[in-house]
């Protein structure tokens, strides 16, 4: 052994000479370790140099076999055992832990790059898969958002009739076919029929109006039960909006099966089905849903994605973009609503690449041309006439409306979904479905403005009214020596036609804000978006219209006077409509710069950018008087999740040692100590306590803090030591330190869990407020916080801590956070 110190060091063969074994007998021995199953070539030889090294440099650690059992040769290597570091399902995860991960993995990546050639290439790929990720994740959203828009016009038109030439086609595609149809009656042709036409061959009359009212009752429903009969069967996660639990998530809350491909199969299935049923629900929300599930899909597919859930909820946020980009046509509006409303934590990284990924999505549904319009847009106008300052105060009276009905929207809402979680009626889910699905058929069939799709409506609604409309809302008394251009027609006495039009409006607004409340929660796939956006539409549309009347009436008044002259087109009525909706759609979701982007990225309305803002901004103060949440923060309090909303304040005067626990009178806190607890101790007070961690502390009589470990950390730790090394029972010592501790001869061998400890939790002191602490937890991300005075442990403040405290101080239940 001495003379091997002094010959020049070679690690391999100077291990081989001390074992005195040869090579393929030490492959041997370490492959039958189970630790090193699947260990590779380059694994082996790297473990050889370690031992040569150690061998080397300390003679005696041939012999130190026998000390404590610390001279297994397996510690060297230090492999990390499966699924540490993952959570648990419905647990918050660790912001920090994941982002220092992700900093020691992209160091590691960075070293080994300068190694060789084949390392420099595998950091390039690794820092271009994040945009190999969003590029997946715009193609697939567009494409299914464009196939679900395809068939949901069929779908819809299939409830009236069938086209005969070719059965896939809807009403305007297949008139779009014949060579049959004119312009006066563009949506007649001889190869659309209705139900009535092809069964009894009657088109007019008492019997065909009952024929096709009947058949339209009777596709709802099998749409309708189809669809909550596929989510209640195949998954439950599909329904609701989604938008609520994707918030949640990107705040690091996990719920497992939310995002997977079975809920992007259904969701993306049964959304068809509920929009074309007729419900009062848009597919918009949803939408953002299954662009998420296609990010968490794509992220699963690349390691630095799947194994830090951090950089997962970077791409989930850019998916969430992704999903507005492709259900308003609103690439840019998609990003600030990610931004603004849906993320957590939003990194200048994420932004670009949610930008990329909004770009893609919406280059893909513009290649599909779902539309038919060649554009991207859902609902394009081209408003002929300039807005007047005038004006300003009809659009801010839409913005109180809009803060009026979302507050109205919230509150019913809420109560009605909370009466469906605590009574019986939450037990039948199908027959809620069935029954609102009838209501809303029979009741929407009369009603030309509640029969057509609710996008098809708002279309209508925002339309200006053109020489060549058709419309009865464009029913107004021509001038017959007008000769002006097309485009320039003067404001007009009202038609019949459009105080027709004015009383089926009104009622539609009534049937749609009550109907709305019932529909919006229940087990199907439900967005809000078009819906709100309907409500807010038709009350501006009417706005419009007696705005109008009255300019052409009372041009004379001194408001009228300076802008709106006899034979001027003065007043735009679909201008009205656009701020109506956006106030009442800022109403309910409390959103304000997303929501005027996406408003005029939506109708390419860029020059009335002013009153969608002013609108938009009033309808949220409104709404605000009476209270700060919006529905989707008002949903994640009514489900209970743990969510810290960073727009909320806490301005109340408490401090750290009031909330945490344990407090006076309780059990003392439990907590591990760093070498002189067993393996039986450890995992006695893991069965015996549902906590999610454990302080670790020096003794349980000095209580000095030397770290935290994770609860599944240590029972995926012990687990493992049982299995994979030899000599570790019930009776070894768990040691937290770098040595092991001096232990009597012939002890069974210690466990060392050093690696899973976390050297660095976050303390404070127990005089810190308590608005310092929730506005820690809010922008680091903590699972748990540490209190501490000088040094000693003195307990623990979780999130759940942080929110039920926050609900106390606020009058609300503090058990109404369920989650851990």
């Amino acid at each position: 052994m001495t003379s091997l110190l002094v010959q020049p060091y070679h690690p391999r063969k100077d291990a081989i000479k001390i074992t005195g074994i040869g090579l393929n007998d030490v492959a041997l021995q370490v492959f039958q370790k189970t630790w090193f199953r699947n260990a590779s070539k380059t694994k082996l030889l790297e473990f050889i140099d370690k031992l040569g090294f150690l061998l080397h440099t300390d003679p005696n650690m041939v012999n130190a076999g026998d000390m404590n059992g610390s001279g297994n040769l397996m510690d060297f290597l230090d492999e990390p055992f499966p699924d540490v570091g993952t959570y648990e399902d419905f647990h918050t995860i660790d912001w920090l832990r994941e982002k220092s991960r992700d900093t020691d993995r992209h160091r590691k990546i960075t070293s080994k790059s300068k190694e060789s050639i084949w390392e420099f290439i595998k950091s390039l790929l690794d820092a271009w898969s994040g945009w190999v990720v969003m590029l997946l994740i715009g193609l697939l959203a567009g494409t299914l958002a464009g196939v679900i828009d395809l068939a949901v016009d069929w779908m819809t038109d299939l409830k009236e009739g069938v086209c005969l030439s070719a059965f896939w086609y809807s009403h305007e595609q297949c008139c779009w076919t014949s060579n049959e149809t004119t312009f006066d009656d563009r949506d007649k042709c001889p190869q659309w029929q209705k139900w009535s036409e092809l069964l009894v061959s009657q088109s007019e009359g008492a019997s065909a109006y009952i024929l096709n009212y009947f058949l339209y009752i009777m596709w709802a429903l099998c749409f309708a039960f189809l669809a909550v009969s596929l989510v209640r069967v195949f998954a439950p996660y599909a329904c609701g909006s989604g938008i609520p639990e994707i918030k949640t998530i990107l705040s690091g809350f996990i719920i497992r099966g939310y995002l997977g491909k079975w809920t992007l199969l259904i969701k993306t299935v049964t959304l068809v089905l509920v929009v074309s049923s007729g419900l009062s629900l848009g597919k918009e929300g949803p939408l953002v849903h299954v662009a998420c599930c296609c990010g968490n899909f794509f992220s699963s597919l690349f390691s630095k994605y799947s194994k830090n859930e951090g950089k997962r909820r970077e791409v989930l946020s850019a998916a969430a973009a992704a999903g507005v980009s492709v259900a308003f046509g609103a690439p840019i509006g998609g990003v600030l609503f990610s931004l603004e409303e849906v993320s957590y934590y939003f990194p200048l990284k994420t932004l670009w690449r949610s930008f990329f990924a909004a770009l893609v999505a919406a280059f893909t549904l513009r290649s599909i041309n779902p539309f038919g319009n060649s554009r991207l847009v859902l609902f394009y106008v081209e408003y002929h006439t300039p807005w007047y300052m005038a004006e300003l105060f009809p659009f801010i009276l839409l913005g109180v409306f809009g803060g009026l009905w979302g507050t109205l929207f919230i509150r019913c809402n809420i109560a009605w979904c909370r009466r469906r979680k605590t009574t019986r009626l939450g037990k039948y889910p199908v027959l809620e479905v069935i029954v609102i699905t009838a209501i809303t058929a029979i009741v929407a069939y009369p009603n030309p403005y509640t029969r057509r799709s609710t996008s098809e409506l708002i279309s209508e609604l925002f339309n200006d009214c053109g020489a060549l409309e058709s419309s009865q809302l464009c029913d107004y008394i021509n001038d017959p020596n007008m000769t002006r251009p097309v485009d320039d027609i003067p404001d007009r006495p009202a038609g019949p036609g459009v105080y027709s039009a004015m009383w089926q409006l009104a009622l539609a607004l009534v049937f749609k804000i009550v109907i709305t409340i019932f529909t919006f929660g229940m087990k199907i796939p439900s967005g809000l978006f078009i819906p709100s956006m309907a409500v807010g539409a038709m009350a501006g549309r009417m706005v419009g219209i007696g705005v109008e009347q009255l300019a052409y009436h009372h041009h004379d008044w001194i408001i009228f006077r300076n802008w709106c002259r006899p034979g001027a087109d003065c007043v735009t009525p679909g201008l009205y409509a656009m701020v109506g909706a956006a106030a009442c759609l800022g109403g309910v979701t409390r959103m304000t710069v997303s929501l005027v982007v996406i408003m005029f990225e939506l109708t390419g309305g860029l020059e009335y950018i002013v009153p969608l803002m002013a609108a938009a901004v009033t309808s949220k103060w409104v709404a605000d008087a009476f209270g700060k949440e919006g529905i989707y923060e008002a949903h994640i309090h009514l489900n209970g999740y743990p969510f810290l909303d960073v727009k909320d304040e806490f301005t109340h005067r408490t401090l750290a040692t009031d909330v945490m626990r344990p407090r006076r009178g309780e059990a003392p806190l439990s907590v591990l100590t760093q070498d002189s607890m067993t393996v039986e101790d450890v995992e006695t007070l893991i069965k015996e306590t549902d906590y999610n961690g454990f302080p670790v502390v020096v003794s349980k009589d000095s209580e000095r803090l030397i770290g935290f470990a994770q609860r599944r950390e240590l029972i995926l730790a012990i687990k493992n030591a049982r299995q994979r090394q030899d000599g570790v029972v019930s009776n070894s010592i768990v040691y937290f330190t770098e040595d092991p501790p001096e232990l009597p001869p012939n002890s069974p061998h210690p466990l060392k869990l050093r690696r899973i400890l976390n050297l660095s939790p976050f303390t404070v002191t127990d005089h810190t407020p308590m608005e310092t602490v929730v506005d820690i937890f809010r922008k680091l991300g903590l699972r748990q916080c540490l209190v501490t005075r000088s040094g000693r442990l003195l307990g623990i403040i979780t999130k759940k801590d942080v929110l039920r405290h926050m609900a106390q101080m606020a009058n609300q239940d503090p058990e109404s956070i369920m989650f851990n």
